[in-house]
């Protein structure tokens, strides 16, 4: 039984995410930091909840341990916590809104990873995938044909594109480990005022493509629901 672990998973892309793998066979652990929408969520879908907030230290430590305690190891490891920051003119920034956004789309990835390291080493076949978006990608964001090219949101996109090459040090660096990066597309959440194009199911697909993959697929990679993107 594959078990994985989908952070920020009490709505959206994470709970669509984990509704699909439940129904591929996966156990899954919800986490969210809202205790009460993770508890719904995890009823409804037949998963397990475990609170974690990716921003704080102690709640991504206590989540790893309470894994340890009761299923031992996870196989997958899901980073798809997120937020969105500011929109618009970049020249009203704060520091303040850098650190916010980072702290989950960035530095919540790292400190997630790095606690459930060990559980992942358990595994036969361990597996990261970073939930992370075109928007971070110089290619699409300068080509107007594109509607990544058309949308400023400095600090998301300037978090994605941290995403995709701290996967590619993860990928060159983790021995053992397959570590990708999936790119859901311009999908209806609340991140966007459900405002994408694409249905929550869709922009799951490269994500349930990257869980379950069977043993010896590739490493380092980005992919959206149509196939590999190139790292750019």
């Amino acid at each position: 039984m594959t078990i994985t672990f989908i952070t920020g998973a009490n709505k959206g892309i994470g709970r669509e995410t984990a509704r699909r793998l439940i129904a591929c066979g996966h156990t899954v652990l919800l986490g969210a930091r809202d205790r009460e929408r993770g508890e719904e969520a995890a009823a409804a879908l037949g998963a397990r909840f475990v609170p974690v907030d990716v921003t704080d230290d102690a709640s991504v430590a206590a989540a790893a341990a309470d894994v340890a305690e009761h299923e031992g190891r996870i196989d997958v490891l899901i980073n798809n916590a997120g937020v969105q920051g500011p929109f618009g003119d970049p020249g009203d920034l704060t520091a303040a809104d850098a650190r916010a956004v980072l702290d989950v789309n960035v530095i919540g990835v790292v400190r997630t990873t790095t606690a459930f390291l060990p559980l992942l080493r358990r595994s036969d076949d361990p597996v990261i995938i970073n939930v992370s978006s075109g928007m971070g990608s110089l290619a699409f964001t300068h080509d107007p044909g594109r509607s990544e090219s058309h949308v400023v949101v400095p600090l998301y996109a300037s978090s994605k594109a941290a995403l995709t090459m701290l996967t590619t040090q993860y990928a060159k660096g983790l021995t053992g480990i397959r570590v990708n990066a999936a790119d859901p597309g311009y999908t209806a959440t609340d991140i966007n005022g459900h405002s994408g194009s694409q249905t929550v199911t869709e922009g799951t697909d490269a994500i349930v493509a990257l869980a379950t993959e069977g043993p010896g697929a590739g490493t380092g990679r980005f992919i959206d629901r149509h196939g590999e993107i190139a790292w750019s």
